[in-house]
């Protein structure tokens, strides 16, 4: 009997899922190579299907049958929210007027539109709570080339009292695989985009920050996630994903009884609760994924390309080459020793000039960290002919101009604090925190959002010769509270904050939209899709250390493009680790990337200018257009013991590519690099050339001839490549 039981409860679970289905109730979306899948049940519910390689005739799906029994909860929902018979990480939870915790979401229809160019169609699929009236937009952007789609949610509130939402992700994306190998990117200050990768079991493993501010230097929120084995660069299933809010997020991977991965990603719900008035609404920021069955590899271009088409700031535009004063000057600076920098950074072939921290404040000069900030005028004794007087002598030595600013920031020693204490973020009653000796000012505030963008734009307006600013944060947000918000919604403060930072960059970028801007957050605490809608680059670590670039920028590039890494080549020993290391290596790990210098260019001797100058004139002409917009190949990663990091940038139309290897070990006498090249044409043929130098010795036997695509590819390189941050870097060309 008992047994009986058990089969017929198996057998009423599958014929109820059957029932539910039609054959017109598939949803489909599709990009150029993958498919996402919805069905719609004959109660209304919206399930998630499929996500992988595209599948062109979907009916099935509407026939589907499922062998789970009912109470252990629904099939995959494709927005699960808290209530109902859905017992996993909830996409979605509310508390209602009358106290009821449960929402069940029912599909009332969908459509569709196609943008101009064909490329990209949108589906918003509607869901609601008839009972509560609450309603929910599901909206999926496919772009067919990039083969990448992003998901989002708009959350409207039709019900006559205030509805409190307490979990309110972008997406949830259920996966079907026998295992998952998770990799994540971890580290702290100058220490960013560090990889790790571990086996997920059952239960949430969270990808989360609660920082406010800087919120990706201890993690990203972005992924890896290799279906069924660990993670291969060119073979193998994998889902790569990267949330677009530069705010609190949160990032679930919840492995059931089932066996079923449910990742629910968004702004993080920690002490966010967020009330919505009735018709009002709350849009989540995108969550964007794309899917390969050729390994990390092409998961990586496809996100890149994505980030280049459609979410960096003018990611066409040639990025320049600079000479940033920090590292070079710190704070100890007048004007002699600024033109000075700005006449060896012309000398050197450098395409811009940027004054880093320390230029201005009076009553409180800016001569160290802990005053001046937020009294933006120009430091009279430092500077006494202004800004104005250095950018016009930059461009009359043919260069840029940019300028350091941290306006979101103030110190406690300032004109600013004292004459607009209500401006401060600070919990009533308690002390306020200082970091780097600093305070934040409130963002959720339109009167501090107007004080930022009205004193941007008079630096701006003063100064018309600057042409990129250098936008810095140095703190995270710590005992919140709001003198703006009201008590019932102090806990708005973490959304309302970062939609206020967006709004100020929204402002400023529709008055200088030529205007090229870095995202500074005490280096990579800003390394997400969401600033980079507004910014050119990020700047990718405080730490200017060559070799431990190799791991950060390798890191940070698995997800966002080397079109918006700055990269420097600092001075020796390197003021963050105390390495010392070859100007060669410097100038080899800084070409990966937006290349820069950040030294004192009198500390140079002869001949290292001399170097200095021809490799930044060949990374102009040679390499600059390869790592701005060709496709990534990875050929060795630092993470494995070998002690070797080789990867490439490769031209869209395969004519020519940039090699970069770098040895991290000691090798003997025994060990050599030996690689094979990828993004090149087997039938054509290409010349080697290594290129930075020294004295015209090359690592490699070939340097200089002519292989076949087809050798390069399968037989590739080997260098001679042995001690401890030696390197090379090749340019590899067509010869028609």
């Amino acid at each position: 009997m008992k047994t009986y039981f058990l089969l017929a409860t198996l057998l009423l679970a599958t014929t109820h899922v059957l029932a539910q289905k039609g054959d017109d109730s598939v949803i489909a979306l599709h990009t150029s190579h993958t498919s996402m899948i919805f069905s719609v049940a004959a109660d209304s519910c919206l399930y998630f299907e499929y996500y992988g390689d595209r599948i062109e005739d979907c009916t099935p799906f509407a026939h589907k049958q499922t062998y789970r029994r009912s109470d252990y909860g629904t099939d995959a929902l494709a927005y699960p929210a808290a209530g109902g018979r859905f017992f996993n990480e909830p996409a979605l939870a509310a508390v209602y007027p009358d106290g009821d915790l449960n929402t069940e979401l029912k599909y009332t229809g969908h459509t569709d539109s196609l943008s101009a160019d064909g490329n990209m169609k949108q589906t918003t699929i509607s869901l609601a709570d008839l009972k509560q009236g609450l309603h929910v937009s599901l909206i999926f952007k496919a772009y067919s080339r990039e083969d990448v789609f992003t998901a989002s949610a708009l959350i409207r509130n039709l019900n006559k009292k205030d509805v409190r939402l307490t979990r309110f992700y972008s997406s949830y994306l259920p996966v079907k695989a026998n295992s998952y190998y998770l990799n994540t990117f971890y580290g702290a200050w100058a220490q960013e985009m560090c990889m790790e990768q571990s086996k997920l079991t059952h239960g949430i493993k969270s990808v989360e920050s609660k920082k406010g501010v800087r919120t990706t230097h201890t993690e990203n929120p972005s992924f890896m996630l290799s279906l069924d084995a660990p993670l291969q660069e060119e073979a193998g299933r994998v889902i790569a994903g990267a949330l677009a809010w530069s705010g609190n997020y949160k990032l679930n991977f919840q492995v059931d009884e089932f066996n079923l991965l449910g990742i629910s990603a968004g702004i993080n719900p920690f002490a966010s609760d967020y009330s919505l008035r009735r018709n009002q609404c709350l849009a989540t920021p995108e969550m964007v994924y794309t899917y390969s069955s050729r390994g990390a590899g092409q998961a990586t271009r496809n996100l890149h390309d994505y980030a280049r088409n459609y979410v960096v700031y003018d990611a066409q535009t040639i990025r320049p080459t600079l000479l940033n004063s920090w590292e070079g000057a710190y704070f100890d600076f007048n004007e002699e020793v600024i033109r000075k920098m700005i006449d060896d950074a012309a000398e050197i072939g450098l395409e811009m000039f940027v004054l880093d921290d320390g230029w201005f404040g009076n009553k409180y000069p800016r001569d160290n960290s802990k005053q001046g900030l937020g009294d933006w005028q120009t430091n009279r004794t430092k500077l006494p002919n202004g800004i104005k007087s250095l950018a016009d002598y930059a461009t009359q030595k043919g260069l840029k101009f940019g300028l350091w600013i941290e306006p979101e920031m103030v110190n406690p020693r300032s004109e600013l604090a004292e004459q607009h204490p209500d401006w401060i973020v600070k919990a009533q009653g308690r002390n306020i925190p200082t970091i780097r000796g600093q305070w934040l000012l409130d963002l959720s505030n339109p009167q501090v959002q107007d004080f930022i963008v009205n004193t941007f734009c008079r630096i701006m307006d003063e100064t018309p010769n600057i042409a990129y600013i250098k936008w810095d944060a140095n703190r995270h947000a710590e005992s919140i509270g709001s003198d703006f918000l009201p008590a019932d919604r102090q806990s708005h403060f973490w959304i309302d904050y970062t939609n206020g930072l967006y709004e100020v960059y929204r402002r400023i970028r529709a008055r200088y939209p030529d205007l090229i801007m870095q995202a500074c957050s005490s280096g990579g605490g800003r390394v997400d899709l969401g600033v980079l809608k507004y910014h050119q680059e990020v700047w990718t670590s405080d730490n200017t250390d060559a070799l431990s670039r190799v791991f950060i920028q390798y890191g940070t590039n698995m997800i966002y493009p080397a079109v918006v890494t700055g990269s420097h080549v600092s001075a020796t020993p390197n003021h963050q680790t105390g390495n010392q290391t070859s100007l060669k290596f410097r100038f080899d790990v800084a070409m990966g990337g937006r290349l820069g210098m950040e030294l004192q260019p009198q500390s140079l001797s002869p001949s290292e200018r001399d170097f200095a100058r021809q490799a930044i004139a060949q990374y102009k002409t040679l390499v600059r257009p390869l790592v701005m917009q060709g496709d990534l190949y990875r050929l060795l990663s630092p993470y494995d013991d070998h002690g070797f990091c080789v990867y490439m940038y490769a031209a869209k139309d395969k004519a020519s590519a940039v090699v970069y290897a770098y040895c991290l070990k000691y090798q003997g006498r025994t060990h050599f690099p030996q690689f094979r090249l990828s993004g090149l044409s087997p039938e054509k043929r290409y010349r080697v050339k290594e290129i930075n130098t020294v004295g015209n010795k090359s690592v490699y036997w070939g340097n200089g001839q002519v292989f076949s695509g087809q050798y390069l590819m399968n037989e590739g390189l080997n260098l001679r490549l042995t001690q401890c941050c030696s390197s090379a870097v090749f340019h590899i060309e067509e010869v028609r």
